[in-house]
């Protein structure tokens, strides 16, 4: 069996990558934190993703330093693939409790930043992970480095990530081609009367029989189901038990080497309902026709306008709030998206995701999701299950 990983030189070009980044702007000292919610950045320069703790990266261009908490300092011991870079235990990266371990030799982050201080002038300081980089660690760097400008760098690492290298790719076409097989396994054993929970629990024994390390890290398999529960964009699985002819909300994604594949597919149990099989035959055939104008070099608006211009024709248009088209990589949605309003350009060997979401039909609601790699020729799909389920459910 194929099982592609990102090489260990492939680690140490995405740090001079970075440092390039850093020269261009004048940063003397970039940092990223990463959590559970999104091990990304971390795992993106080192192969490490932390258990039951959070972990950051230091970079300067004299040195690298990878931050583990003390559970998880063991597991960084034998994942980090970025060998220039040092390992050191950080309190504030451990167990969110505080648990106190009994570990010689870990660094507070107060007195670590000032012996980088004592041998580097930080004068720009950029930071990746705003949206949950932590107090006390922010209020300790201020304080070493109370003259510093410090900046945000989030745009300028996805910038770095949004291009995908050939090992990249492999491995979210091997993500992919699992939740494939989680799909195509998991829908056929969905029975009457099954909660979702139940069925979550289907597609999570399925995801470790074909090869994941976990589900995606944005979420469990949601299993949104009937004209309630179906509506709920972001939800956790009840014990609703599923009946014949309503609608089943399908949307569940797995990580393999840190990278995701993500599939959105609705289901009905017995005979389709006319009204839901015309609507599923609009929102598929809107999907196709969007992500047919993905190649690179033409803008988002004319993708986009090319989806509500479809759904306008088909009288759907009032139950679609929005068209998504989002990268997709180390997060299962990650920038940047691409709007009407930014324009944001398709370029070769980005990874992306397109959803037609239908929402607040008087039956329910339901989203068709897949992940398409951008070539010289346009968008390739890499999720097989819609093109093959749908059609002999809802389109026939």
């Amino acid at each position: 069996m194929n099982n592609p990983v990102i090489q260990a030189e492939e680690f140490e070009a995405r740090l001079s990558a970075m440092r390039a980044a850093m020269e261009a702007e004048n940063v003397d000292l970039f940092m990223a934190f990463s959590n559970l919610l999104d091990p990304s950045a971390v795992r993106y320069f080192t192969d490490f993703s932390a258990v039951n703790e959070s972990s950051a990266v230091i970079f300067t261009q004299k040195s690298a330093t990878l931050c583990s908490g003390q559970a998880s300092y063991d597991y960084a011991l034998i994942k980090n693939k970025l060998q220039s870079a040092k390992i050191k235990v950080f309190p504030e990266v451990g167990e969110v409790s505080g648990f106190e371990y009994d570990f010689d030799g870990q660094l507070d982050f107060a007195e670590y930043f000032k012996e980088i201080a004592s041998k580097e002038k930080i004068k720009k300081i950029a930071l990746a992970g705003k949206l949950t980089f932590p107090a006390t660690i922010y209020n300790k760097l201020k304080a070493v480095f109370p003259a510093a400008e410090i900046i945000d760098f989030d745009g300028v690492l996805y910038d770095i990530r949004v291009i995908k290298s050939e090992n990249e790719i492999a491995c979210i076409k091997k993500a992919c081609e699992i939740v494939t097989n989680t799909f195509t396994a998991s829908v056929p054993q969905i029975e009457k009367g099954m909660t979702e929970r139940h069925i979550q629990g289907i597609f999570e024994a399925n995801m470790a029989k074909f090869g994941a390390e976990s589900s995606v890290m944005a979420f469990a398999p949601m299993i949104a189901t009937g004209n309630v529960n179906s509506h709920i964009s972001m939800c956790r699985n009840s014990m609703r038990q599923v009946e014949e002819g309503e609608i089943l909300n399908i949307a569940a994604g797995v990580c393999y080497e840190g990278y995701n594949g993500i599939i959105c597919s609705p289901h009905v149990l017995g005979a389709v309902p006319q009204k839901i099989k015309d609507a599923v035959k609009c929102a598929y055939d809107a999907l196709n026709l969007a992500s047919s104008k993905m190649k690179p070099g033409v803008g988002a608006k004319e993708i986009l306008d090319t989806y509500t211009a479809y759904l306008t024709k088909e009288g759907y248009i009032d139950y679609c709030p929005y068209g998504s088209l989002h990268s997709t990589g180390m997060l299962e949605c990650e920038a940047p998206v691409f709007s009407v309003e930014n324009n944001r350009m398709i370029r070769e060997n980005m990874t992306i995701c397109i959803d037609a979401y239908f929402k607040g039909m008087e039956w329910g609601s339901f989203r068709i999701e897949d992940v398409y790699h951008i070539t010289k020729q346009g968008a390739k799909r890499i999720t097989a299950y819609n093109d093959n389920a749908l059609p002999k459910k809802f389109l026939n």
